[in-house]
């Protein structure tokens, strides 16, 4: 059996990082700090449950399934579970994650860009995103060993300046209770629960690999190691948030409306005009480190499942990105209108609901999952609509 070293858990762990932090990241804890105000303990907590505690439970969920997301789903029924996997593969992929990370990054990089049509961008970025995912077995080095590194050094500038240069704290109307509903539900937005559900698959296969043929049979070590690194990964990915919801804090005053320029504006007034290089540094590493695991994880899928192996990964790859095209030009308002509405508020609980029972089922041997996951599903739903569903009674 191979020794991992340190430095290969904490590659790993980075890649994790920047697999979790993408684009949209960038915008909604610098959204909850300038919501948040003096209440920001209050915000951050919400978000933090959400966006970290969530993604970490997510992550022990698929290493106790030894990363297979399939029987995973599974667990609802053969049927069902494939349903529900398809539909969280759209979500992450074409549907909503790719073509979101595209239009987030348009608008955060338009300070820094001459005019350009967003469909011209997008064909850029998704065949940028090709070039850096084609070759399957080298994505994890990729992001670990350089995408991660420039995308913490230059977080850390931005955030250690900002704390440095804090002004007063913008002010807030909302009460503590609500700002920690408000930041929670906020947190679904990030999809990161999916994401480490999904990215999982590709950690361990990793780790696998770096273990030997000895340690591949393993199973306890390599679910403590793939622990640790996912452990690294989110912890980083919390303290970021925290310093990213200070900065929204002390620097957001007089900011509101575009949120896909909103860390743009921030970071400018922190850093100023010298400071643009630093900041395009974070927004493109942000960009790519999501986009290309997405695409990754999709492509798999749809190489496997759709087509059964009859195609290769590469070609896989090239109809995903093809197929993010649409929605990627289709501007950021409206695609961040499908983040909030019933993709999230109803799919995510349903995806949490499952998670939970997963782990019990695993750890404590509690078989009952298609109950507890339909009731959540049913009360999300008239939850959701319940306004419209009032109005007939």
């Amino acid at each position: 059996m191979k020794r991992l070293l340190k430095s290969d858990i904490v590659t790993v762990g980075l890649a994790i990082f920047s697999m979790l932090f993408g684009a949209g990241n960038l915008i909604f804890p610098i959204g909850v700090g300038l919501n948040s105000g003096i209440h920001i303990i209050f915000g951050m907590a919400g978000l933090l449950l959400s966006a970290v505690v969530l993604p970490l439970i997510g992550l022990i969920a698929m290493i106790l399934f030894n990363g297979d997301y399939r029987s995973f789903f599974d667990r609802i029924g053969r049927a069902p579970g494939s349903l529900l996997l398809l539909a969280c593969i759209v979500v992450v992929g074409p549907g909503l994650a790719i073509p979101r990370i595209v239009s987030v990054s348009y608008e955060m990089m338009s300070p820094f860009l001459p005019a350009m049509p967003i469909y011209v961008f997008a064909l850029i970025f998704l065949g940028i995103t090709f070039l850096l995912t084609f070759r399957e077995s080298k994505i994890v080095d990729v992001l670990g060993k350089y995408i991660s590194p420039a995308l913490l050094t230059a977080l850390v500038i931005i955030i250690v300046r900002g704390l440095w240069t804090a002004e007063s704290v913008v002010p807030t109307t909302g009460t503590p209770g609500t700002l920690f509903t408000q930041s929670f539900m906020k947190g679904f937005g990030t999809l990161d629960l999916l994401g480490s559900i999904f990215f999982c698959s590709i950690i361990l296969l990793l780790l696998r690999e770096k273990l030997g043929e000895k340690g591949r049979s393993d199973q306890k070590k390599l679910a403590l190691l793939g622990l640790k690194a996912g452990g690294l990964g989110i912890i980083l990915l919390g303290l970021v948030y925290i310093g990213m919801g200070l900065l929204g804090a002390f620097h957001g005053h007089g900011l509101d409306g575009n949120l896909g320029q909103l860390f743009s504006l921030v970071s400018f007034r922190i850093l100023g005009s010298y400071g643009a290089f630093i900041i395009g540094v974070a927004v493109l590493m942000a960009c790519f480190s999501t986009s290309i695991a997405l695409s990754a994880v999709v492509a798999e899928y749809v190489e496997r499942d759709i087509f059964n192996k009859r195609i290769n990964f590469v070609t896989s790859l090239t109809i995903v990105l093809l197929l993010c095209i649409p929605l990627s030009i289709y501007g950021l308002d409206r695609v961040l209108e499908i983040t909030a509405g019933s993709i999230v508020m109803i799919g995510y609980p349903i995806i949490i609901a499952l998670t939970f029972c997963n782990i019990a089922y695993k750890w404590f041997g509690f078989k009952l999952v298609k109950g507890p996951v339909a009731a959540v599903g049913i009360f999300a739903f008239i939850s959701y609509n319940w306004s419209t569903i009032s109005t007939l009674f």
